[in-house]
């Protein structure tokens, strides 16, 4: 009997193997969605569902492709006011700390929600203040109280998870209970919002300001493992560092022979890097831009540079294919 099903006609591709799906796509799609949400969410009574759908779509696009969506912050590639990518860039490198960890999806998704919303408390101040070096009496006020309002918006806005408001609560706590808004010290603090203070922390950092550039990744890292005011978890500290490294995807790096490139992929957890060449040491363009292992005298990492000392144009798309396409 003659197969009478549906097929597509020989040469033509069925739209799922024409176009894979772009992890950068997903991102840009969840910040939009999230930005909706999060300005109108005083208005909001049972605002859970969504919120966690976000998360999901957040952590489904970190799953396609880890390297790509921690790219997409290095390389600024999430659109939108800095406010709510913070959170989008957040979840990024929870999601990709929670795999490493071994967390269970649930959990996963959990402190992927908190970080999505850290911040709601305040979102109609945040993006003024990035166009200030320092904060009055008053709007320091706002910053530290920032957590518990996030919560009590988040409660009125229907979220009955108590380790999502938890996280949010406790996400500026230090073990020691130097931080804020409580001051609330270990063991009272959990390891879920150590880790969104890290994340939080770090995705600060590296993403630039309207009064400063970003800071380089290894940078950040020593900025925040030397950090005597707001000391981190060292076991946890540790841990972030070595999937991280100090040259995470999407870091524009100069080779110890001249080439300037981008870190392209973590072949072993952060020790282990492929950069993709992009100029050669005299500062011309390498056609067709070529991978290779950082390894070796010649091909090691000689240090991370920003986007004026890299001087180079590319898209996503040239490095990492249809995954990081818009």
């Amino acid at each position: 009997m003659a197969d009478t099903k549906h097929r597509d006609p020989p040469g033509v591709a069925t739209l799922a193997q024409a176009a894979p799906p772009s992890v950068l796509h997903q991102l840009n799609v969840s910040n939009r969605r999230l930005e909706r949400l999060l300005q109108n969410l005083r208005n909001e009574h049972d605002a859970e569902s969504e919120l966690r759908d976000i998360a999901r779509e957040v952590v489904r696009a970190v799953d396609l492709n880890p390297d790509v969506a921690l790219a997409c912050i290095f390389l600024c590639q999430i659109a939108g006011s800095y406010a709510v990518r913070h959170c989008i860039e957040t979840a990024v490198v929870i999601v990709v700390m929670s795999r490493s960890l071994g967390k269970a999806d649930a959990d996963t998704l959990t402190v992927t929600a908190a970080a999505l919303t850290m911040n709601v408390g305040m979102l109609r101040h945040h993006e003024s203040f990035q166009n200030k070096h320092s904060l009055s009496t008053e709007e320091m006020a706002i910053v530290h109280r920032h957590p518990a309002d996030s919560a009590d918006l988040l409660k009125c806005a229907g979220i009955e998870d108590e380790e999502w408001i938890s996280c949010v609560l406790l996400h500026h706590e230090n073990d020691e209970g130097s931080g804020y808004p409580a001051g609330i010290a270990s063991p009272q603090v959990t390891f879920n919002a150590k880790l969104l203070s890290l994340a939080d922390r770090y995705c600060a950092q590296v993403s630039a300001r309207n009064y400063r550039r970003s800071v380089l990744p290894d940078q950040a890292l020593r900025n925040l493992m030397g950090d005597k005011g707001s000391p981190v978890d060292p076991a946890l500290a540790l841990h972030f560092q070595r999937e991280l490294g100090d040259f995470p995807p999407g870091c524009l790096v100069r080779l110890a022979s001249g080439e300037i490139g981008v870190v392209s992929q973590r072949l072993a957890g952060g020790d282990a890097l492929q950069v993709h060449r992009l100029r050669d040491a005299s500062g011309a363009p390498i056609p067709p831009a070529d991978q290779r292992g950082a390894a070796g005298e010649r091909h090691t990492i000689a240090e991370a540079l920003s986007e004026d000392q890299a001087a180079i144009r590319f898209s996503m798309k040239q490095i990492w294919g249809p995954q990081a396409s818009l």
